[in-house]
């Protein structure tokens, strides 16, 4: 393929090249994104299945087979509810481990775990005899996604040229929305397989893991981890494997010198809280909080249960669980295409706007036509469908891949994997408490839940306006003098007057060794 040269900063020229072998590397890495996938979309249909809640959740059976029971409220159970948001908190706590784990062992390594975690977890779940045995494996399942987003964001950041890295990264999304589709598919030909359709729907969630395992073993490490590690000569024959040139020596050196810059940094975390690290760490963190505020995973965990509630019958609700699948595949594709060409600010504010649309009507419509008892006509369940869709459709495009790429590729080598472990983990907090809370919050806000969720749309829309710098196209190691440096508002916390404390400590090490000497 040609090869495309970056100007960094004003500096040298690089040749990046955007090779076969780096493509094929970010997709075999990007099936981390399938098993994260397939666990948002499995367990909504699970859920749904009159076998599983017999088995595990009888009084939550009772409940959705009494006709005269409040629409809202008949899956209303903290327990279902733990089934599903248990992944998330346990995906929080291993995204710190998995920080540790990328820093000294690589990405490749931390991929293999994770695709470990997740075959255990599946096949404890695909065979469980009680609740218990149930969240065990939903817990084991989170340890692999905690390992699994830590690492494959920052894979794909680092192997990617800078000219393409936005549509590399959305491979992880796109491989999210694939595992959802796959998840609702499945769910849709295993809902009428009775005693055992949804032990065999939870323990397909061994693919993905399998896949992702195979490609932790196939794929290259990236020259900035190799480099981390000190592995120099391997990871510039690495950079000119996947650059498919000799003429690396400017990247090289960047990566050597921003690698150096991070070394006497001995607490990342404590970096972390310094004030010329504050932008890249608060865009981070409220990147995920308003991409879970959107009311998407309340959208996509409970899609089969939404439609159930708004008068879908199961094979029905299901089948609407798949149309909005294949939206959010084919929504993100576009993505893809367009992140690296129109930016990501763009993306993110027309979203906004048609997201603030969509959860708004559908507020209206169940506000005005669906009661606590009976169900929606179906001139308006069509239109719900359609809105969610609509949804679905600006969120896959914008916040959903861009809440993964941006804070990949905005923090420094020194703080990078701490940092994105605090995004990994306030995302799967977030998640967690959408999962938890999402039924309860159904039950006792009713119509307005879309309500509440339009409302935050517009906090996200003022955000992006406002304090979102644009990072198309700008290398990673060049954010901070590029993009921080000059945007009106976060330049204030880049000031170089203080020095800082860890190279001030260095340099005490340094004394006192010389003066026993």
């Amino acid at each position: 393929m040609p090869a495309a040269m970056v100007v960094n900063n004003g500096g040298p020229e690089i040749e990046a090249k955007t090779t076969i072998y780096v493509v094929l590397s970010a997709t075999m890495a990007a099936f981390g994104g399938l098993m994260f996938g397939y666990d948002n979309g499995i367990s909504g249909g699970v859920t749904a299945m009159d076998d599983f809640l017999k088995e595990f959740f009888p009084s939550v059976l009772v409940k959705k087979q009494r006709v005269q029971e409040n629409n809202y409220c008949k899956y209303a159970d903290e327990r279902l509810q733990l089934f599903t948001s248990s992944l998330y908190l346990a995906a929080l706590f291993f995204s710190f481990v998995a920080s540790h784990v990328c820093s000294s062992y690589g990405r490749r390594l931390t991929m293999r775990l994770a695709s470990v975690f997740f075959l255990i977890g599946s096949i404890l779940d695909a065979f469980a005899l009680n609740v218990e045995m149930l969240i065990i494996g939903r817990i084991l399942l989170g340890a692999g996604v905690g390992f699994a987003n830590q690492a494959v964001p920052l894979f794909l950041s680092e192997i990617a040229p800078p000219k393409i890295r936005g549509s590399l990264n959305v491979l992880f999304q796109l491989c999210v929305t694939i595992g959802i589709l796959v998840a609702n598919l499945v769910n849709y030909a295993l809902e009428n397989v009775h005693p055992y359709g949804w032990r065999i729907a939870l323990g397909f969630a061994a693919v993905p893991g399998i896949m992702l395992c195979v490609g932790s073993l196939v794929i290259t490490e990236t020259p900035t981890s190799l480099v981390e590690r000190e592995k120099f000569e391997e990871a510039r024959a690495t950079l000119m494997k996947i650059r498919d040139t000799a003429n690396v020596d400017t990247e090289f050196d960047q990566i050597v010198h921003a690698c150096e810059l991070a070394r006497q940094v001995k607490d990342p975390y404590r970096k972390l809280m310094k004030r010329s690290s504050r932008p890249p760490l608060v865009i981070a963190i409220i990147l995920q909080v308003f991409q879970q505020f959107t009311g998407i995973n309340a959208v996509m965990f409970y899609a089969p249960v939404l439609f159930q509630t708004m008068g879908f019958k199961n094979n029905g609700s299901l089948l609407s669980a798949v149309i909005t699948g294949l939206v959010n595949v084919f929504s993100t594709m576009i993505s893809v295409y367009l992140v690296d060409r129109a930016g990501r600010r763009i993306l993110l504010l027309q979203s906004v706007v048609q997201m603030f649309i969509s959860q708004g009507l559908i507020g209206i419509i169940l506000l005005m036509h669906l009661k606590p008892t009976g169900s929606l006509g179906h001139t308006e369940a069509v239109i719900v469908v359609i809105l969610v869709c609509t949804f679905v459709m600006s969120f896959a495009w914008s916040w959903g891949p861009l809440g993964w790429l941006i804070p990949s590729e905005t923090f420094p080598l020194e703080t990078r994997t701490a940092g994105f472990s605090f995004a990994v983990s306030a995302n799967m907090l977030m998640t967690f408490l959408v999962a938890q809370s999402f039924l309860s919050m159904l039950c006792t806000m009713q119509a307005g839940i879309f309500f509440f969720f339009a409302a935050w749309i517009v906090i996200m829309g003022v955000f992006a306006l406002y304090l979102l710098p644009e990072t198309k196209g700008i290398p990673v190691d060049d954010m901070v003098e590029r993009v921080w440096k000059q945007h009106w508002y976060w330049k204030r916390y880049m000031t170089d007057d203080d020095p800082d404390e860890d190279l001030k400590q260095t340099k005490l090490e340094m004394a006192a060794s010389t003066s026993r000497n």
